[in-house]
C-alpha cells in the first residue's frame, strides 16, 4: 500500500486540519473534529444538514458553505458519523427556522441520522437519497443505494433554502429532486482503506464491476472490459429505463470520477453518454464533471441524471460558494 499517510489511524483529523485552513474562509472546524460548518451562518435559513463516511472527497465537507450545505459529519472512512457527531452539528448551525437533514441510503447513515434528529432540539426533517439503480440491495442498505445523486439533492435544495424556503417546502423539494434522478457506477479497480492495507476487492487486469457501490459493494455483475461507449450505453440505457425521462425532457447529466480517472477519460464518457441520451431525445442542458463523489483511489466513474423543469434548472445555477463547487 502506497498512500501520502502519516499514519492509518490519524488520516481523517490530519485531513480535516488541513481542509480547514486552505478554507478558512469558508468554514469552521468543529470541535474535536465532529463536524465541518459554514463559516458564517445566515440567520432565519433553514439548516441543511449531511454527513457520511470519508473517503469520498469532497463529498460531503467540500459542499458545505453558501448555497449548499450548512454543516457536514464525517465519519470514519466508510464509516458513519456518530448520533452525537450530527446531533452537534444540527444544534451548532440551527438558527431558528428548522433543520433539513440529507442522508444517503446506507443502514448505518440513516440509523445514526434518525436517532440524532431526535436526540436534536428544534424541528428536524428527514431525506433519504437513493438514487443507484444498479442493485436493490446491496451489502450496505436495504433499497437502492445513495451514491452521487446526493450532491444533486444538495445543490438545489441549497439554492432554495438560501431563498429562504420553509422546511417543509425543502424536505419536499429534496423527495422531488431524488425521484428524478438516477446514478450507476463502473469500477475498473479497487480502492485501499489505509486502516485494512490492502483493496478491498479483486479485479483481474480485463475485468470490470458493473454497478458497484461506492464503498466497494458488488454490483449487478462482473464482466470482461468493455469499450466507454458500451460502458456509456449500459449505465445510460440502465439509467433511462428506471427514470423514464419523456421525449423532449432537459436533464442535467452528472459524470463523477471515483478518484482514480482521469478527466480526459471523464469527458469522453460525458461524449458518449450525451450521445445516446440525444438518441432517445432527451437533451443535455446541464453538465458536471469531476471526482466529486469518490471512494478513495478506485479507478472508474458513475453516470448520474436529473430530469430538470425550469424551476431545477434555476435552482441548479443559482450561485453556489464551497470548497468543491463555486460558480454564480
Amino acid at each position: 500500500m502506497k498512500k501520502l499517510i502519516n499514519a492509518p489511524e490519524k488520516v481523517l483529523d490530519e485531513s480535516l486540519d488541513g481542509f480547514a485552513a486552505a478554507h478558512a474562509n469558508l468554514i469552521t472546524l468543529g470541535a474535536e473534529h465532529k463536524f465541518v460548518r459554514r463559516k458564517t451562518l445566515k440567520p432565519g435559513k433553514v439548516a441543511l444538514v449531511s454527513g457520511g463516511g470519508a473517503g469520498h472527497e469532497p463529498l460531503h465537507a467540500g459542499f458545505v458553505g453558501a448555497g449548499m450545505l450548512d454543516a457536514a459529519c464525517p465519519g470514519q472512512i466508510f464509516t458513519s458519523p456518530t448520533p452525537d457527531q450530527i446531533a452537534g452539528a444540527i444544534k451548532e448551525v440551527d438558527s431558528g427556522a428548522g433543520s433539513l437533514v440529507i442522508v444517503k441510503n446506507y443502514e448505518g447513515d440513516v440509523m445514526n441520522f434518525e436517532m440524532a434528529a431526535e436526540l436534536a432540539d428544534g424541528h428536524v426533517m428527514t431525506v433519504v437519497v437513493d438514487d443507484d439503480v444498479a442493485v436493490e440491495k446491496s451489502t450496505y442498505s436495504t433499497g437502492r443505494r445513495g451514491v452521487a445523486g446526493t450532491l444533486v439533492v444538495e445543490k438545489i435544495v441549497g439554492a432554495a433554502a438560501e431563498e429562504g424556503r420553509t422546511l417543509e417546502a425543502l424536505h419536499a423539494l429534496a423527495q422531488t429532486v431524488n425521484s428524478r434522478t438516477r446514478s450507476m457506477g463502473v469500477a475498473l479497480s479497487s480502492c485501499t482503506v489505509p486502516a485494512a492495507g490492502t483493496p478491498t476487492f479483486k479485479l483481474a487486469d480485463d475485468e470490470m464491476e458493473m454497478g458497484v457501490g461506492i464503498h466497494g459493494e458488488p454490483g449487478r455483475r462482473r464482466v470482461k472490459l468493455q469499450s466507454a461507449d458500451a460502458i456509456a450505453a449500459e449505465l445510460v440505457e440502465s439509467i433511462i429505463e428506471d427514470l423514464k425521462p419523456g421525449r423532449g425532457s432537459d436533464c442535467l447529466l452528472f459524470v463523477n470520477g471515483f478518484g482514480g480517472t482521469p478527466l480526459i477519460e471523464l469527458y469522453l464518457m460525458v461524449n458518449s453518454a450525451k450521445r445516446i441520451l440525444s438518441s432517445h431525445g432527451i437533451s443535455v442542458t446541464r453538465f458536471l464533471t469531476g471526482n466529486y463523489v469518490t471512494s478513495l483511489e478506485m479507478a472508474g466513474c458513475s453516470i448520474t441524471v436529473t430530469e430538470l423543469d425550469n424551476e431545477l434548472m434555476k435552482l441548479w445555477d443559482a450561485p453556489v460558494r464551497t470548497a468543491a463547487l463555486n460558480w454564480g
